[in-house]
């Protein structure tokens, strides 16, 4: 039984670095897959938004522990990602405020060089959510370009609307000898579009989590109910390589497109945004069907020696065909490897009950108290699959046990999730778990110290 002697090696594992590459692409992808077209700063919106609620690991600075209680809280709920992007919409605006001022600053200056005269271009108005009627309109209407700033500039205080941009003035025909180029037009900023775009990749954030093992609570607080899909590896390589493609390609044929003399569009890429887009649902399609066969296979196959009480399948990277099994009887854990690519073969299910069974530990009085703790709550409410195991006087490394007099004893409990300890890459050892706590318990009562892998919780 040999994950009953790991307890020792799973303390010693902090607790995994968030992958943000998944989001901060698919949140490019949707920018890019249309709504840039409806407003400026669409792609950087969305960028931005898709990966902004993970900002709930700032909650580290107030110890591991506090950490692991906020990840995937408030943040990634239905009632949270609104007010997220909210916020990434005014870290924007602070932004297009900042370059509108430099940008007019900069035009003054140029203005107040030149004696040319006044030239007015037309700025597409927003249509659609955040549109402004306003002919004057920061977002949209006429826009002028300015020669004589100051007399216009003092125009436009008199009727009560703050200074408009300015932009370079266009050569006259008496320089140029013909008749001026028709510049491209500037992207308008439409806040409803903006806001729009930055909700729905908030959004994509808490989908991206339900399909990995760890899970969300999206329906929190109304309902603290924790749900995973478990289908993709929370780091999958082929889905960062179909959301890089759709963001590089476009690069690369527009280099071809200069070289034959080929216009560019202004907007580019958007069939590949696409295209990444649904292969990455794909992708989800296809690995929630060899799921469900694998279950279909356990379900007709005796792999432990008591009757299953349930069970789960956790994901690799990259292969869809094979899955990594947890099934839970009465006495013990049993883990198993499915193999869905042929489901008649001999080798399809594999299981050594000799290595691959856990005895459930003893609720020994150190692990009721154990769980009373701030780490006991915060495993017990999250680790669907956990295991709380005293461990006796085991120090944890890097952590001093608590200098106790000789009538007093400390023991050490250890906590971990079966869902994270198994070997998903060739060279991380099997038992060694990115999620695991413990805390010292004197007496079998008091706490004395508890965190998570080499940190303590101040």
């Amino acid at each position: 039984m040999a994950m009953d002697s790991d307890c020792v090696i799973l303390i010693e594992e902090d607790t995994p670095l968030m992958e943000p590459i998944t989001h901060f692409l698919t949140g490019a992808c949707i920018g890019r897959a249309g709504l840039n077209r409806k407003s400026a700063y669409a792609t950087l919106a969305a960028f931005l938004a898709a990966e902004a609620a993970d900002l709930d690991v700032l909650w580290g600075y107030a110890g591991p522990v506090e950490e692991l209680k906020h990840h995937r809280g408030i943040t990634h709920t239905l009632i949270g990602a609104p007010v997220v992007a909210g916020v990434v919409v005014g870290a924007v605006w602070v932004l297009y405020r900042w370059r509108e001022r430099q940008r007019s600053l900069a035009a003054i200056r140029l203005s107040g060089n030149s004696g040319s005269g006044a030239v007015v271009s037309r700025v597409p108005k927003c249509e659609g959510p955040g549109a402004s009627p306003s002919w004057l309109s920061r977002n949209g209407g006429l826009r002028f370009v300015l020669s004589h700033p100051f007399h216009l500039l003092s125009q436009l205080k008199r009727m009560g609307h703050p200074p408009l941009m300015a932009t370079r003035a266009e050569p006259t025909v008496k320089e140029t000898g013909h008749a001026p180029s028709v510049a491209m037009q500037e992207q308008p900023v439409c806040w409803g579009w903006l806001y729009l775009t930055a909700l729905i990749a908030a959004l994509s954030h808490i989908l991206l989590d339900w399909t990995n093992n760890y899970g969300v609570r999206p329906f929190f607080p109304f309902n603290p109910r924790w749900y995973n899909g478990s289908i993709i590896f929370i780091a999958e390589p082929v889905i960062w390589a179909l959301l890089l493609l759709a963001l590089i390609m476009p690069a690369i044929l527009g280099l071809t497109d200069r070289e034959i003399g080929v216009r560019r569009p202004q907007f580019s890429g958007q069939g590949w945004a696409i295209f990444a887009l649904l292969g990455m649902v794909a992708l989800w399609c296809w690995r929630g069907f060899e799921q469900a066969k694998g279950f279909t296979m356990i379900g007709q196959t005796q792999v432990a020696s008591e009757p299953v009480l349930r069970v789960a399948l956790e994901p690799y990277p990259v292969n869809p065909y094979r899955w990594h099994v947890l099934l839970e009887t009465r006495d013990f854990y049993q883990t198993a490897e499915v193999n869905t690519w042929n489901p008649g073969s001999t080798t399809a299910i594999q299981s050594d009950p000799d290595t691959d069974v856990q005895y459930k530990p003893a609720d020994t009085p150190a692990v009721e108290a154990a769980k009373r703790t701030l780490i006991g709550e915060v495993f017990q409410d999250w680790g669907s699959w956990r295991v709380i195991r005293d461990a006796g006087q085991e120090p944890v490394p890097g952590i001093d046990p608590p200098q106790l007099p000789p009538n007093r004893q400390w023991t050490t409990v250890v906590f971990s999730d079966l869902r994270f300890r198994y070997s998903f890459m060739a060279s991380q050892p099997a038992g060694r778990a990115p999620l695991g706590g413990w805390v010292y318990i004197v007496d079998n009562r008091e706490e004395a110290a508890e965190g998570m892998g080499g940190r303590e919780q101040k």
